[in-house]
């Protein structure tokens, strides 16, 4: 992967960020209480959203991605600390967090079921696991391009997987599934859980 992705991210964004998905990111970070967990904290583009929250830990695996998101960091009105680390192998102790946030990141997770296995163990029981994925389609034709693009997909967009059934993958976990909101024809699901 070269440097031009995380440079480019925001720009790429913006359309769909202009839509209602702002307020979809915004309503979903917003519901995040006490400690926070961010996974794949990207740019830093949820910073802005967290409201009743003591501090957010954020970790991201790529450096220049982390590193856009500094400029966010510091406009932030809650502290966040912001890590260097994979979400497959989180630096906190069990039981250390009462929410955590996934926004547009399972896609790009190498080993995504070890990721949920993390968020459970550095979760509280019953903390909040708030999600916004995209997700493979339900309709044949669509699933199919999805399936057939994905490869290419993943060079050009830093691992992203098109055809990724995150729901899926939560269901098999022990995360307990509490709403899913569909968006966008079905390509972005909301979903909140909890810690079992």
């Amino acid at each position: 992967m070269g440097k031009w992705f995380p440079s480019i991210y925001d720009l790429l964004m913006r359309p769909l960020e202009q839509t209602k998905f702002k307020k979809i990111r915004k309503t979903l970070v917003s519901q995040a209480v006490g400690r926070v967990l961010e996974i794949g904290s990207g740019t830093g583009v949820n910073f802005p959203h967290y409201l009743d929250v003591t501090r957010v830990d954020a970790i991201e695996p790529n450096p220049l991605m982390k590193e856009r998101a500094l400029k966010r960091t510091e406009r932030a009105r809650i502290p966040i600390q912001t890590y260097l680390v994979k979400a497959e192998k989180l630096p906190f102790a069990d039981n250390t967090f009462d929410s955590v946030v996934a926004t547009l990141v399972f896609c790009t997770i190498p080993e995504p079921m070890k990721a949920l296995q993390e968020i459970q163990r550095v979760s509280k029981p019953d903390a909040k696991i708030l999600f916004s994925e995209h997700v493979r389609l339900d309709q044949a034709s669509l699933g199919k391009t999805q399936d057939i693009l994905t490869p290419l997909w993943k060079k050009v967009c830093d691992g992203c997987h098109l055809n990724r059934d995150t729901l899926e993958l939560i269901k098999q976990s022990n995360l307990s599934v509490l709403k899913v909101d569909s968006y966008f024809n079905g390509i972005f699901l909301s979903i909140k859980c909890l810690n079992e």
